[in-house]
């Protein structure tokens, strides 16, 4: 699963070819989930709720680019790595 981004212990990542609705993967510790792209909720798994505020916090200031990689993925195309939350 290639890592897109990293930050404050939250691994981001997206599968190439992956099923819709456009989503992106995070894990924390023991915990996974899977977000959509578009509406920044957690469609599988769970998260803690700060962990799960950070992630929507960063999501939702790459947007446009998580859409871009995930048009890339679905290429099977190199993904662009996003810059953390910092």
């Amino acid at each position: 699963m290639p890592e897109i981004s990293r930050f404050l212990g939250i691994i981001i990542a997206m599968f190439h070819n992956d099923h819709n609705p456009p989503h992106f993967h995070v894990r924390y510790g023991n915990y996974k989930a899977m977000v959509s792209i578009e509406t920044l909720t957690i469609l599988e798994g769970e998260l803690p709720s700060r962990v799960r505020g950070l992630v929507v916090e960063w999501a939702s200031l790459h947007q446009d680019e998580l859409k871009e990689d995930w048009e890339f993925a679905k290429q099977k195309k190199e993904l662009k790595y996003i810059e953390p939350l910092v």
